[in-house]
């Protein structure tokens, strides 16, 4: 089975996993089941998130201390943390039509995403048709912190404040919410891995 030495079928497992999961999440008193699309788009993003700053951070190392391997590891964490970051745009869309019955493309944070997701499909491009791993390292930090920078000055219109989950108060919200997190973080390191036996 040699299958099950492959990141990709576990990326795949990992990401059914979630799914199904989600489904059988706990609902909450306004939202009612829909609340489950939150839970996942939530996920999704701090995944996305922790994926591309633990590039930035293998990047700022690869080029202090001139090591390859964390150059190489920059490059598949850039490339999985954009991956999640593309894909919470629908996730992000579906939330705000089954919640909010209506899309509100202009809401600040959704905008920076969307800028965010193109110039990063833009840039992972151009460092690939490059293939300089410190430039890859560089710019993906670079990328990082202009994006922490972007959704620091960023207002919440539509969008919920930070935390809403664990503003809530609710335990079992709480850790289902945390549970699917870590699923969707090893989808994200089986992902990371797959791009690094490539």
């Amino acid at each position: 089975m040699a299958f099950l030495k492959s990141p990709f079928f576990w990326f795949v497992l990992a990401l059914l996993t979630t799914a199904g999961l989600t489904a059988l999440g706990p609902e909450e008193q306004s939202l009612g089941a829909n609340v489950r699309i939150v839970y996942l788009h939530g996920a999704w993003v701090l995944t996305a998130e922790a994926a591309l700053g633990f590039s930035a951070l293998a990047g700022l190392l690869g080029i202090l201390i001139r090591r390859e391997r964390l150059h190489q590891w920059s490059v598949a964490l850039g490339r999985s943390g954009l991956f999640f970051w593309v894909t919470y745009l629908p996730l992000s869309v579906w939330a705000m039509q089954a919640n909010w019955n209506g899309l509100f493309l202009s809401e600040p944070r959704f905008r920076i995403a969307v800028i965010f997701a193109i110039s990063g499909v833009l840039l992972q491009i151009g460092l690939t048709l490059l293939a300089k791993p410190v430039f890859s390292s560089l710019f993906n930090v670079l990328f990082f912190v202009a994006l922490r920078i972007a959704l620091s000055q960023a207002s919440y219109v539509l969008h919920p404040p930070p935390s809403p989950i664990f503003d809530s108060g609710i335990l079992a919200l709480q850790l289902f919410f945390i549970g699917i997190t870590f699923l969707t973080m090893v989808a994200a390191y089986f992902m990371t891995r797959w791009w690094l036996s490539r």
